[in-house]
């Protein structure tokens, strides 16, 4: 079992930046790929960013290429979704994501994910 925890939403204007992380804990956490999806007042969860275990694949949703960073410390086995230029319609709540099977690409469906987090709260004011 693989306990996510996510951290440091909040409130900011137009332009700013948040950085948000997930804390893993519970079994080899560095072995699991890891994701970050969203999921806006009446909107299906999207998907948002992924990066595999060991860090060399990284994957974007097409709306945050370019704004937002994902990265991983294996070592705290912590994982970041660093987000900048941030927009109104970057407004939810964020969660991070594991597969159930280690070293397995969990990939841009929220299929390829088995452990969920609580989520955290972004919101963006215009």
């Amino acid at each position: 079992q693989v306990q996510l925890v996510e951290s440091g939403g909040g409130l900011v204007q137009a332009g700013g930046s948040l950085r948000l992380s997930c804390a893993a804990s519970g079994r080899t956490c560095s072995d699991y790929s890891m994701g970050w999806f969203r999921q806006a007042p009446g909107k299906d969860r999207e998907f948002v960013a992924t990066i595999s275990w060991g860090g060399s694949t990284i994957d974007y949703a097409d709306s945050v290429k370019g704004r937002f960073t994902i990265s991983r410390d294996n070592a705290k086995t912590t994982v970041h979704l660093q987000m900048n230029s941030l927009q109104p319609e970057d407004t939810a709540v964020y969660y991070c994501a594991a597969p159930g099977i280690l070293y397995r690409y969990g990939g841009r469906s929220r299929s390829g994910y088995d452990y969920w987090g609580r989520g955290t709260q972004v919101t963006v004011s215009s």
